[in-house]
This record gives structure tokens, sequence and C-alpha cells, in this order.
């Protein structure tokens, strides 16, 4: 196909979506999707079974949020609420994958983030990437100091053991935002051992393409936030760069299960319909 036509088709695509997406705001959806369901939240379990999984890792959860874009409209006091549903979950290990805040360098109530994330527990670590807005509006150092002070080891093209207890191990990998950030694959999964189980934060869930030249078992990405706004027999209004092959919910592709969290917050505009906030669960499963 060529470029000309893949610009038309995207430009009536979104055209006709914007006529629908108006329609349905004009006819009594306005104020569910601009009060309701982004104050909504939905828990979403997955199980994760693989053989790489140690023995001693089965039962393990793994709780990812995303997105919170936190603003006038996702505020600190919300914030607050998700951490209190994460810890009602009790999870081994929690990863947060990107998009703080919406604008780091406009926000003003910084100084109030860290002891709220500081509430989070998990015995076996917390652990965040870089979303593009972490890195935009001169945030990058802003995030940084934020996730440092909560407790959370922020990957930045690294991989880390996680050890448990019986001195087995999986790892967690962060690659860098693919927009505004500096990805560096091989640094960040090139010695990484192939048979040891493998997580990569990407916050953009197409990351998976680049992904696929390295052994990752599981990857988990957010950036889409599942479109933001669906439209019914549609389908997202609009998808990201970087979220346009996988926008939301699980996809296996070759080795690796990735999974897109449709996020808490919004950006650009205060609504959400059809694609309620979300947190996930992932419960890790050997073959014990």
């Amino acid at each position: 196909m060529s470029n000309l036509q893949f610009s038309r088709r995207e430009f009536l695509k979104r055209f006709v979506g914007s006529i629908l997406a108006g329609a349905i705001l004009a006819t009594g959806g306005y104020g569910y999707a601009r009060f309701i369901e982004p104050k909504r939240l939905s828990l979403t379990r997955q199980s994760i079974l693989h053989n790489k999984i140690p023995n001693s890792f089965n039962g393990k959860k793994i709780v990812q949020f995303s997105d919170t874009h936190l603003n006038e409209f996702f505020t600190i006091e919300r914030l607050e609420e998700i951490v209190q549903s994460i810890n009602a979950q009790k999870p081994d290990i929690i990863v947060f994958t990107g998009d703080l805040i919406d604008e780091a360098n406009r926000y003003s109530r910084v100084e109030e983030i860290v002891p709220v994330l500081q509430k989070l527990t998990a015995p076996l670590g917390k652990y965040a990437i870089f979303g593009n807005h972490d890195h935009g509006g001169y945030g990058t150092d802003i995030y940084a100091e934020i996730m440092n002070s909560s407790g959370f080891t922020l990957l930045q093209n690294q991989a880390v053991d996680v050890v448990n207890d019986q001195q087995e191990k999986i790892v967690i990998a962060g690659i860098d935002d693919l927009i505004l950030g500096r990805p560096d694959w091989e640094r960040t999964l090139g010695a990484v051992n192939s048979d040891t189980f493998t997580i990569l934060l990407a916050h953009e869930p197409d990351a998976l393409h680049f992904a696929k030249h390295f052994q990752v078992h599981l990857q988990l990405s957010g950036h889409s936030h599942g479109g933001q706004i669906k439209i019914p027999f549609f389908g997202p209004l609009y998808t990201p760069p970087y979220a346009e092959d996988f926008h939301e919910g699980i996809y296996e592709v070759d080795q690796t299960i990735l999974y897109v969290n449709r996020g808490l917050g919004t950006t650009r505009l205060p609504y959400r319909f059809l694609s309620v906030p979300e947190l996930t669960v992932f419960t890790l499963q050997s073959h014990e």
C-alpha cells in the first residue's frame, strides 16, 4: 500500500471517528466520558505460564500501573486511592510503565507525590521506566528524583536481577522511552542470559518489534490508554506513535507475551469512553 493510500485511509478514519465521537458526546455520552469513566477502575488479572519461571516464583504477583498523567483531572488524591488499590493486591513486585505527570515543569504539586508513592510496598521491589511525558517539558530530572526518592528502581537501558529468598531469580529490564529518550537495546538486553525468565518494561507497546531480536519472555507496556476514546464498532479514535500495532490487552508474538495496560489518567482531553482505567495483576506460574 502506498503512503498516499495509507494517509487517505488514516485521514478518513479519523474524520469519520471524530464525527461519531462528537455525536456520542453530544447525545448524552459527554457526562459519562468526562466525569464517570475516568474515575472508574478495572482490575485485570492475567496468569503468566512459562517454563523458564523458577518454581520458587510460582504464584508471585506483579502489579502494573501506568500513565497516571497527574494533572488537574488526575489528582494526588486519586493517586492515593490507586496506591491503596495496588497494596490491597499484596503484590510481590510493582512496576510502573511511564508517564507519571502530564507536564512536569508546570505541575504545582510535585512535592506531594513522593510521600504517596512511598506507601507502595512489594517485597521483591518496585521498578519504573521513563515514558515520553516523563522526558517531555524538561521533566527528566524531576521524574528521576521522584521515583528514586519513592523507593523505585528506575530502569533506563538496564536490566536487574530480582532474587528471592530461595536465591532463584528472574530479570526485569527497562528500555528508555522510544520517542523522547535514547533507547539502547544492546545495553539493555544484550547480556541477559536467555535461560532466565526476562520481563521487559517498555512504555510504547510497539517496542516489541525491536525486543523480538532479544530473549524477552514478557513485555509490559502502556502509552496507548487503550485508545482513550473508542467508538462502538469502530475502535480507538486515535492511537499514539508506537502504539499503532498493539494498543490494548494481551498479545503473543513469536516467543514473547505482550500486555498493554490501558493506563489510569488522560492526556490532551480529559475524557475516556469504552476504555476504563486499569490496574493489571499478573500471577507467575511455573511448570512445577
